[in-house]
């Protein structure tokens, strides 16, 4: 989930992203940014496009075309990243009436970015913001590598962004609803945009994203399985009506920063035993902000002054719990409430082929109230043939924090780029991905940038 999902929140919540406008560079005579005029982003109330020599973040960093601050924390420092991937960009947005994204100036919501590499292998791939994030945020996490690999990318604000998002919409549940109309749009634009430059539309199409992102994709493949060929979920946010999710399981963190609540209440609430040394960041830094501000997105009327019309003007403000959310009980809050979850909430019947990562030491998410769960509705609506799902011993919610704990944690993200591999082995070549299992944590070797999914205990569930 949630307000970062980077290092700092601040740096999710805070960081000044008005960018300036993209000034687009003259195409080459040799196909490079061919078709580049013809490109119209089907439903964008405005788009600008660019055609650059690098679209990855090796070369756009420091330039208009993305932005380092909004995806700090989500990739550990030593992270390889491809770079030489020449093509076009197009940056835009939907018709929207909210204004939290500032990014090129433009205080508009429902912003995207697509690239269209002048190599194109003929497959899209579509992902939308983690945390409170923006368009750029998985830029090094997830468009570089797909870009060098030649898939067409595109992302999404998801319509709404910051620790304020909650104020959008007329009724609760609103802003997350959004969230998923938004990366349903993007797809088909996209799909549309990609025919138009390359002359056909996409023969695959696949979605895949970070917490917020991940949720994302597990509702893209159980309500619009049509639109993609397979997706990978890194720690998507479960939001379940009547089961396990933030709501349920957060309050008690914020008990115990209150000091109403001891180590063995998050025990019972499915933080993992070994995961303590996170503790302290995550009180500092995620807990209470999550817990208030997805509060006030779901059940305004519980404290209606907090968060109020805004989670904070300062970082430590933002950062502050609501006293009040230390006794918050989902279970026993009226009907309105459920009924607002419900509306956002995962099913597990997902119809195209899914495979699932989760660490086993995320302290925001803890995989036995979420992706334990999930994989267990997946089963249960009969469609765990089309899942896997891979524990990756060590890792957390956010791979920056390795960079602090290297002797105890790993990054994700290598584990994304094999499980990405094996899902398009899967899809199109009709190899089975490794059976369910744990990813070990190897004593030795490059962690950051190697992980293969074949490492491990099979697990049985």
């Amino acid at each position: 989930m949630r307000p970062s999902c980077g290092v700092p929140l601040l740096a999710a919540a805070l960081a000044a992203a008005a960018l300036t406008a993209p000034s687009p560079a003259s195409a080459a005579g040799d196909g490079h940014c061919a078709r580049q005029d013809r490109v119209r982003v089907p439903g964008a109330a405005h788009q600008r496009s660019a055609c650059l020599d690098d679209l990855t973040t090796t070369g756009l960093a420091g330039t208009p075309y993305t932005d380092l601050a909004d995806q700090a924390g989500l990739t550990a420092a030593a992270t390889a990243s491809p770079s030489g991937v020449p093509g076009v960009q197009i940056d835009g947005y939907f018709p929207d009436s909210s204004r939290f994204n500032t990014t090129h100036g433009w205080q508009h919501d429902a912003q995207f970015v697509i690239r269209l590499p002048d190599r194109w292998n003929g497959g899209l791939v579509v992902t939308g913001a983690p945390g409170t994030r923006k368009q750029y945020a998985t830029d090094k996490a997830i468009s570089d590598q797909v870009l060098a690999r030649g898939y067409a990318y595109a992302a999404t604000d998801k319509g709404n962004n910051g620790v304020d998002f909650y104020r959008d919409g007329a009724r609760p549940g609103d802003a997350v609803a959004e969230w998923n109309t938004r990366t349903t749009q993007l797809t088909r634009a996209a799909q549309r945009a990609v025919a138009q430059r390359y002359g056909h539309a996409p023969r695959r199409t696949y979605v895949t994203g970070v917490s917020n992102g991940g949720y994302l994709t597990r509702w893209q493949l159980e309500n619009h399985p049509e639109l993609y060929d397979g997706g990978v979920d890194w720690e998507g946010t479960l939001w379940a009506a009547d089961g396990p999710q933030p709501l349920t399981s957060l309050p008690v963190t914020v008990a115990r920063m209150f000091g109403e609540a001891g180590d063995e209440d998050l025990y019972a609430a499915g933080f993992a035993r070994g995961s303590e040394f996170l503790w302290p960041y995550h009180e500092k830094a995620y807990w209470g902000v999550t817990q208030k501000i997805y509060r006030a997105e779901f059940d305004p009327d519980y404290d209606p002054a907090c968060p109020g019309a805004s989670a904070g003007s300062t970082t430590e403000e933002i950062l502050a719990p609501c006293a009040s959310d230390a006794a918050y009980d989902y279970a026993s809050r009226p009907d309105s409430v459920h009924r607002a979850v419900a509306r956002v909430s995962l099913t597990g019947r997902i119809g195209r082929p899914l495979i699932t990562l989760h660490g086993d030491l995320d302290a925001l998410l803890p995989k036995s109230t979420d992706s334990d769960v999930y994989a267990r509705m997946i089963d249960a609506s009969g469609r765990g043939s089309l899942h896997r799902y891979y524990t990756v011993q060590g890792g957390t919610h956010v791979d920056g924090l390795y960079d602090a704990y290297p002797d105890r944690l790993r990054p994700i993200l290598p584990c994304h780029r094999s499980a990405f591999d094996a899902l398009v082995a899967w899809v199109e070549r009709g190899v089975a991905p490794p059976a369910d299992r744990t990813i070990d944590r190897p004593a030795e070797g490059d962690l950051v940038n190697s992980c293969p999914l074949d490492a491990g205990e099979t697990a049985v569930r």
